[in-house]
């Protein structure tokens, strides 16, 4: 019997020791969910990322936590929704004058107190590296003050302060070569991180955030002629009116296609240098985006989203439905695809589940782990999502909010009240409001609204005494 507990604690003690996963998460901005071959684009040409899908999970209905940047990058560090940490609007947002709504004030820089999720996998006994973009808050603010060990081009900035080609005139990091490639820059050093890690006794979690394909929109030389040549045929297709914005009517810009097939191939070199180096099987590798595809603009943005509605900042579908694949080793299956309704805030108990450690959800509140949907497909306990963007955006969309319910979605615009109602089931593009028909969904979707924001603590925009009617 002592022989046995001696062997049984022996026993225990290995599986402590040993090491947990690497975890890379790969963060695009602005990337649309239409824009990747694997979603569907026949424009666009993604074959790392589809090929990398095919032997993972891949989300048909993902989300962001946010219809902009900031708010989702708060959610996926905090697990919290943007609501709830008062980060509703990018920082430090867009402030139009004589509004017919006061917009709430937002901070401006994600608060010490939140726990990251880089800070909760420190203290579990990982190494931490930062790169790319962080607009999270100004200097005192960094990556470096909220977990990361190192980081290499996180500022206060949300697009890169001196375009995609050196010289940068990014204060996070030295400058390269002039002609060099902003993507291809921030893919050098996390290969340099993880070929530096790879044989640590630590594991790692390494942080990439691309600025790509963030405006500027700056084409990569390397394929934008082939995208040229590509859509030089291309039928004309008159632009989509949404109320005061036009949104592009097709995936026809030569230099936004060749971003993201830069960022694509660089993607695929990252995975390429994991499997090289042997660390597959013990590396979860998360890929998304931070909202959808800046589609919707006064003038045309560069991308088209369809069949999804609008885009950035807007909280129609494609402004919030965006890009994910996990792969998670021992536990996705690959070619596998999963429709449950998922988002940002849920990556923080997923990636401590997968660690095989312990959940905080005194810290992550607001996300549920991903786990058994991974594995199983199974289905997440949770009723609702609801995005809440109570400001103006230079996508012209006002300010308003939408709450999903299994096939139901519904939007608020605050400035008139209007409620829309669709049936995403049978009405992915949103184009037949059903509220006059369905009102008693209408109601119960209003009442888990009111539920949500008195949970969340939501502030709302509120009449503006001295806004003057335009003549």
């Amino acid at each position: 019997m002592k022989l046995f507990s001696i062997l049984m604690c022996a026993v225990f003690l290995s599986l402590n020791a040993a090491k947990k996963p690497n975890v890379v998460f790969i963060l695009v901005d602005d990337l649309g969910w239409a824009d990747l071959g694997c979603n569907g684009s026949k424009q666009y040409e993604t074959p790392y990322l589809d090929k990398f899908a095919a032997a993972s999970m891949r989300f048909t209905d993902a989300y962001a936590g946010g219809s902009v940047c900031s708010p989702t990058r708060a959610a996926i560090m905090t697990g919290k929704s943007p609501a709830r940490l008062k980060i509703t609007d990018w920082i430090p947002g867009y402030r139009p004058k004589n509004t017919k709504l006061l917009y709430p004030k937002i901070h401006n820089e994600l608060p010490y107190k939140e726990v990251t999720i880089a800070e909760s996998l420190k203290k579990n006994g990982y190494k931490t590296m930062f790169i790319g973009k962080w607009h999270l808050g100004g200097e005192k603010f960094y990556p470096e003050q909220q977990g990361f060990d190192g980081n290499i081009g996180g500022h206060h900035k949300g697009s890169p302060p001196g375009g995609y080609y050196a010289p940068y005139k990014n204060p996070k990091m030295t400058s390269g070569p002039d002609g060099e490639y902003l993507p291809d820059r921030l893919t050098n050093e996390s290969i340099k991180y993880i070929e530096k890690e790879k044989d640590s006794e630590k594991p790692f979690f390494l942080y990439l955030c691309y600025y790509t394909v963030h405006t500027p929109i700056q084409a990569s030389k390397r394929h934008v002629d082939h995208y040229k040549k590509k859509m030089a045929d291309l039928p004309k297709v008159n632009p989509i009116v949404e109320r005061d914005g036009k949104t592009l009517g097709s995936q026809s810009n030569p230099a936004y296609a060749s971003m993201v097939t830069a960022m694509d191939e660089n993607v695929g070199r990252i995975v390429s240098k994991i499997k090289e180096l042997g660390i597959l099987d013990e590396t979860i590798i998360i890929f998304t985006s931070d909202n959808g595809g800046l589609s919707t603009k006064k003038s045309v943005g560069p991308t088209c989203n369809l069949p999804l509605r609008a885009g950035k900042g807007w909280c129609y579908e494609g402004g919030i439905r965006v890009p994910l694949i996990i792969h998670a080793p021992g536990v996705t299956k690959g070619g596998t695809t999963s429709s449950q309704p998922v988002t940002s805030m849920d990556f923080f108990p997923t990636i401590l589940e997968l660690a095989g450690l312990k959940k905080e959800p005194e810290n992550h509140v607001d996300g549920k782990s991903l786990v058994n949907v991974l594995k199983k497909d199974q289905k997440i306990q949770r009723d609702y999502l609801v995005w809440h963007y109570p400001h103006y955006h230079g996508s012209t969309w006002r300010p308003g909010a939408a709450i999903r319910s299994g096939k139901w979605k519904m939007i608020e615009f605050f400035e008139t009240g209007k409620k829309e109602l669709y049936n995403l089931e049978n009405d992915l593009g949103e184009s037949k409001d059903l509220a006059e028909k369905f009102p008693e969904i209408v109601k119960d979707l209003t009442d888990k609204m009111a539920v949500w924001r008195k949970e969340n603590s939501a502030e709302m925009a509120r009449p503006n005494p001295d806004y003057k009617k335009k003549k």
